[in-house]
């Protein structure tokens, strides 16, 4: 047991000659792109479910059977982010990232092995912990890597391997399947996630230390707190959990998270029931929020970088009000197609942003780079916590306001929109309020500093 504990903790510092800023921007550059072609694989192993569900119908198995299934990576996943964010910290990132994208292969090859739905569930409640072996190690080796004045544009980039891990899934996987079956679906994706890991593996490095150079903070001369530098990593997490700007930020989170899988889970819906749009219309018009994402999430890590490195949570305030109000504009506004569009340009441009700054990029800027996978998990299972309140009271409130008339279920969804625009102005306070909290912090240590 020593012994695997031991292949799996961090990487000791390897001495090295003097600082080459050429091979360090090299070595970097390979970390990244491996970590982001790889994460692109995992994400595409978290979704093959979805594409062969119409097979998996056509084979017997139950509408509630596939909610079954899909709903147990949903809460590993969940937890497994919490917990695996903690051990990240503590981890070789390449090992630890590695063995889950491999684990999640595994699962995916498993899967098209069977039609048994007791089997699919365990096999899928497995990839739900496996793909939480993934966000956390990235964000650690984000910290590891980037100083506070470039993490957000590299951070963003990063993040955009959701999207790119959509699009090859609900277009390359979904082809497969098409063509040559949906056992050939999870083959492919099993292949892909075989592949990001020999990617990590030949490409990625644990850290600046372990590859013979100095820590981040020293190469960028930022300052590091007294117990960043010489606390254990067990104390810099406990000193994260303690930091209320964290708890404030996972609340942020939470009522964001609400927000986004309204769009992600009932928009179609609503634009069907609400403005009478086809099922062609009605997921044209939401598919756009996931390109504008892509956009939106890169444009607002470069300027985060540029205008607010040390205090995020003010841009992230003012592209929640933006966000909502759009969401606003296509809850509120009459039938129109194209202002319908403009407002999910602008809600997947702005969700995009949010998901990066208050998912992740903002709890990493908190908090101490030893503790970055902890702040990450504590903002994870708030999210998804969030996230699946927000799709039980939604199911509520859809049921409690649809009127029967003349033998048709007719839905008002004005309840339905005041709590949703409700939740998105909650996130705009609350990210005002952590900027408040983070600014009033920085006061504090620049007193200090200046005192001693």
């Amino acid at each position: 047991m020593s012994g695997i504990i031991a292949f799996f903790r961090a990487s000791p510092p390897k001495a090295g000659a003097a600082f080459d800023e050429h091979r360090f921007r090299r070595v970097r550059w390979q970390t990244f792109i491996a970590m982001t072609l790889a994460y692109v694989t995992f994400y595409v192993c978290r979704l093959s479910f979805t594409v062969a569900k119409s097979a998996l119908v056509e084979l017997g198995i139950t509408p509630t059977e596939l909610g079954m299934i899909g709903s147990t990576l949903f809460f590993s996943y969940a937890i497994g982010k919490l917990v695996n964010g903690f051990i990240a910290d503590h981890a070789n990132v390449v090992r630890y990232m590695s063995l889950g994208l491999l684990l999640s292969a595994g699962m995916n090859l498993m899967m098209g092995m069977t039609t048994n739905a007791l089997l699919l569930a365990i096999f899928w409640g497995i990839n739900g912990w496996a793909q939480s072996m993934g966000v956390g190690p990235c964000a650690v080796s984000l910290a590891r890597w980037y100083g506070v004045k470039e993490r957000g544009t590299f951070y963003g980039i990063w993040s955009t391997a959701h999207n790119i891990g959509e699009a090859v899934t609900y277009m390359v996987i979904a082809a497969v399947i098409a063509g040559f079956g949906w056992q050939m679906g999870y083959l492919s994706t099993a292949a892909l996630g075989a592949a990001g890991v020999v990617l990590l593996v030949l490409f990625m490095h644990d850290s600046p230390q372990s590859s013979g150079f100095p820590s981040i903070n020293v190469i960028r001369d930022e300052p590091q707190e007294e117990v960043e530098a010489r606390g254990s990593v067990f104390k810099n997490q406990l000193l994260a959990l303690r930091n209320p700007a964290l708890w404030t930020l996972a609340l942020a989170s939470a009522f964001m998270y609400i927000d986004r899988y309204a769009v992600n889970s009932w928009g179609i819906f609503f634009l069907e029931q609400d403005k009478a749009y086809s099922t062609l219309e009605a997921s044209g018009i939401i598919g756009v929020n996931a390109i504008a994402g892509i956009a939106g999430t890169i444009i607002a890590g470069m300027l985060s970088d540029r205008f607010f490195p040390r205090n995020r949570s003010v841009m992230a305030g003012f592209i929640s009000l933006l966000n909502t109000a759009s969401f606003a504009l296509m809850l509120w506004s009459p039938h129109n197609y194209y202002t319908d569009i403009l407002a999910m340009i602008i809600f997947g441009a702005t969700i995009g942003a949010l998901t990066c700054f208050l998912g992740g990029l903002i709890a990493v800027d908190i908090s101490s780079r030893k503790a970055a996978g902890a702040a990450l998990g504590t903002i994870g299972i708030a999210s998804y916590a969030g996230a699946g309140l927000g799709e039980f009271l939604t199911g509520i409130i859809i049921d409690k306001t649809a009127i029967l008339e003349n033998g048709k279920t007719l839905y008002d969804f004005s309840t339905l929109a005041l709590f949703w625009v409700g939740t998105g102005l909650g996130s705009a306070l609350l990210c005002f309020t952590n900027a408040a909290i983070v600014a009033r912090r920085h006061a504090v240590e620049r007193q200090t500093s200046f005192s001693s």
